[in-house]
């Protein structure tokens, strides 16, 4: 028999509304520490940049504590105050790819082995670019997870594919472009209370396609439970555009109404659980993939400016990650916990298995 799941990562929206603990302001000691650090790793590649190379010795400590928060805490951190005008775009890099590497590993976003992501709205071929599918010959166009990001339309609640996804805001969209985060341990609990019968089939495997991941091929899926357990350590993975898109697939099976219910009820729970603000420049905001969904509404560029809004984003295997059931070795390669896992990397990399 379920029950629900206890401890701070139980959140709603209004606990974040009427608290500002998730925000960690970054002190003038804290933004003397970057700068000299910034200055060690000059002329380094910011891919090259390990944790060793941008020491941090009083600020590692709070980023220690960060790293608690974010697996046995609430799952969010924004570290805001970083003065984002004051550096260039490799200057940037190196900074967030130096605080990353006193969190995490970061890993593979693409089969093109990007590392740091450029969030940014692009032009209008990006579904060509970035992984477009037709599956139906002439039917509704399927834009991935990873194309969909770079565009200004709106995502709706996901997860990605790592422990940690951390964002760095630099520029913020003329207008629009709202985050919205939210517990997957709230909607399991709520769901619960309300709907048992439909969150139990959440813990049943759901194919979702591998199209625009490491597979080119249309009817490539794999089978995986939105939410799972092991050893008392909760997960979930969720993105409902790649189970729309298996469902196109002839060989995947078919969802059932039941099953379609679950998922509807699970994102109306997300926009009535979930918290909504703005990041602004200089904000860097960490979420607990495993417990933590994310969305965005659409935006707009301002079209008199030539600039836009531009975020970076890394993917980060954490060495104090929960365990992970058998069964996601499909999608994580590795499950024990804090092992280096998760991403989308390149077919020839040691790291794809």
């Amino acid at each position: 028999m379920r029950r629900p799941l206890t401890g701070p990562q139980a959140w709603v929206g209004r606990d974040l509304a009427t608290s500002d603990s998730w925000i960690w302001p970054l002190s003038p000691a804290d933004l003397t520490e970057i700068d000299t650090a910034l200055r060690r790793v000059e002329g380094r590649p910011w891919r090259d940049i390990r944790r060793d190379h941008f020491p941090l010795p009083g600020l590692s400590v709070r980023l220690a504590a960060a790293a608690e928060e974010l697996e046995s805490g609430r799952g969010l951190v924004t570290l805001r105050g970083l003065p984002v005008e004051a550096y260039d775009g490799e200057q940037l890099r190196r900074i967030f790819s130096g605080i990353g590497s006193h969190l995490g590993t970061p890993v593979s976003q693409s089969v093109g082995g990007e590392m740091m992501a450029e969030i940014r709205a692009e032009a209008g071929d990006v579904g060509a670019r970035r992984g477009r599918l037709d599956p139906d010959a002439g039917g509704e166009a399927f834009l991935s997870s990873r194309a969909r990001v770079h565009t200004s339309g709106g995502l709706r609640f996901h997860t990605d594919r790592t422990d940690v996804v951390a964002l760095l805001c630099v520029r913020q969209a003329a207008s629009g472009g709202v985050s919205k985060v939210v517990s997957a341990v709230a909607i399991h609990n709520t769901m619960l209370a309300r709907r048992p019968d439909l969150l139990e089939l959440l813990f049943a495997d759901y194919p979702r396609s591998r199209f625009g991941e490491e597979s080119t091929g249309i009817d490539d899926y794999y089978q995986l439970p939105v939410f799972a357990l092991r050893g008392g350590h909760f997960t979930s993975h969720y993105s409902r555009t790649y189970i729309e898109a298996a469902q196109r697939m002839p060989a995947a099976p078919k969802l059932t109404s039941e099953q379609w219910q679950a998922m509807d009820l699970l994102h109306a729970l997300g926009d009535e659980l979930c918290f909504e603000t703005v990041l602004r420049p200089g904000d860097m905001q960490f979420l607990n993939n495993h417990v933590i969904y994310h969305a965005r509404e659409p935006y707009e560029d301002g079209a008199d400016t030539g600039l836009g809004r531009l975020l970076y984003r890394l993917w980060l295997s954490v060495p104090n990650s929960r365990p992970l059931p058998k069964t996601h070795r499909v999608l994580w390669g590795a499950t024990d916990a804090g092992a280096l896992r998760g991403g989308i990397w390149p077919p020839a990399s040691p790291a794809a298995g």
